[in-house]
């Protein structure tokens, strides 16, 4: 008798102390819960076998990326359904163990081990990184780690981000497009800098040559952009070569630590200070402050996380970290700015642009799924999994508001007190 779907949902609520709001669709072709509902469909009994022995997060990632665990329907619905019953809960390791000190949830364990099939561990999926978490932070593993990330393909990147390949949140208007809405951002940046013909901006993380090319070419600056990956490396080369920009825009593989032909007038860091790490990031903001001028600017644009009563109990997201960005750690924005602050900047303003990430994160998704058979072909499907989920639990991330990114615009303020800002600065809003 296929019953493999009622038998799940009976189980898993039992363990998870809650009604499952999605529909069960098993391997055996049984279906079982509200029929217009979005449906979890379990492909095959290693889906339940990577549940069970990695409880939580990361066994649920592990059987997407692995294409044992399937969405039917709305990916966001069932990624916002299942967040309160897994995510936010800390479903973790011990979280079960604590559970299964009721006998009736030991019981529901006892016979979801008996319906997964042999008690053998699948073997993580490949594109899962695998190493010890110490040493973080050294140029050798941040360069791995970014690696990881980054050089997967331009082709790939090309499909999600379009053409403006610029791989952070966009600054939207309602009637804007993704490559607009990405100008509009690039801008922003140039203008809370006070770019100006002549100067140097120095542009940290530089990606695929985006921001480099835009000041250079609107606002006569000359660029230095610096990134460890190779591939990103090669991809702006070309693009500065193509915008006839190399006399204005060198692109550099080399960590910001290693960056000693200053003073620059302005520095930049998009999306980078996420890999920087909770005992560097001091260090990474005292070198950017060494290397401006008196006066010079910076503009930190940073994904933030909220902070927790107990900090010291902050865990990097288990999938975030073994599929996507490993070793990169998101800081609370009051951490940051006391950073910032204790290097010797002075902050001027901080934007939240929450909001901005989410819609960007839905169009890059919009992306990859429009193109999907390509995405495959560039990487591999489990990659392309990764990235379709991680972007979709993302925006729902940014949209709930348990992350978000700000732009924080500080400045090495001279011993006059001259910030060189005007007195009503917010006037790029326009």
């Amino acid at each position: 008798m296929a019953d493999a779907a009622q038998r799940l949902r009976s189980l898993a609520e039992q363990l998870l102390g809650a009604p499952l709001p999605v529909r069960l669709r098993a391997w055996d072709g049984s279906q079982d819960g509200p029929p217009d509902a979005p449906a979890l469909v379990v492909r095959n009994r290693r889906a339940l076998r990577r549940m069970l022995f990695k409880p939580g997060e990361l066994g649920l990632a592990r059987a997407w990326v692995a294409g044992d665990l399937e969405i039917e329907g709305d990916l966001y619905t069932v990624l916002d359904v299942m967040a309160g019953l897994v995510w936010e809960r800390g479903e973790d390791a011990r979280g079960l163990g604590e559970a299964l000190r009721d006998p009736g949830v030991r019981a529901a364990a006892r016979e979801l081990l008996k319906l997964a099939g042999p008690p053998i561990p699948p073997a993580p999926p490949r594109e899962e990184i695998r190493r010890p978490r110490r040493n973080l932070h050294t140029r050798r593993t941040d360069r791995r780690a970014i690696s990881h990330h980054y050089d997967v393909g331009n082709d790939f990147y090309e499909i999600v981000l379009g053409p403006s390949m610029v791989y952070s949140c966009a600054y939207w208007e309602d009637a804007g497009t993704l490559e607009s809405a990405q100008r509009d951002k690039l801008e922003l940046v140039c203008v809370k800098l006070g770019l100006k013909e002549g100067q140097r901006l120095l542009d940290v993380g530089c990606g695929w040559g985006s921001m480099a090319i835009h000041a250079a070419r609107e606002h006569g600056v000359s660029v230095v952009g610096v990134t460890l990956s190779q591939e990103q490396a090669a991809y702006a080369r070309k693009r500065v070569a193509d915008e006839g920009l190399t006399d204005r825009v060198e692109i550099r593989v080399q960590d910001y630590r290693d960056v000693v032909d200053g003073p620059f007038d302005a520095i930049s860091s998009i999306g980078m200070a996420e890999h920087v790490g909770a005992e560097r990031y001091l260090e990474y903001a005292r070198q950017l402050y060494a290397l401006l001028v008196p006066g010079g600017r910076l503009l930190n644009h940073q994904i933030a996380r909220r902070p927790q009563r107990d900090e010291s109990t902050y865990q990097v997201d288990p999938f975030i970290d073994s599929y996507v960005f490993p070793d990169g750690e998101l800081a609370p924005m009051g951490t940051t700015v006391t950073q910032l602050e204790r290097a010797g900047f002075e902050v001027r303003d901080v934007e939240s642009i929450r909001e901005h990430y989410a819609r960007t994160l839905r169009r890059w998704v919009a992306n990859l799924e429009a193109d999907w058979d390509r995405a495959v072909r560039l990487t591999s499907p489990g990659r392309a999994r990764v990235w379709r989920l991680y972007m979709a639990a993302s925006a729902l991330a940014f949209e709930r508001n348990r992350i978000g990114v700000n732009q924080v615009l500080a400045i090495r303020t001279p011993e006059s007190g001259a910030s060189g800002l005007p007195l009503r600065p917010r006037t790029w809003h326009g």
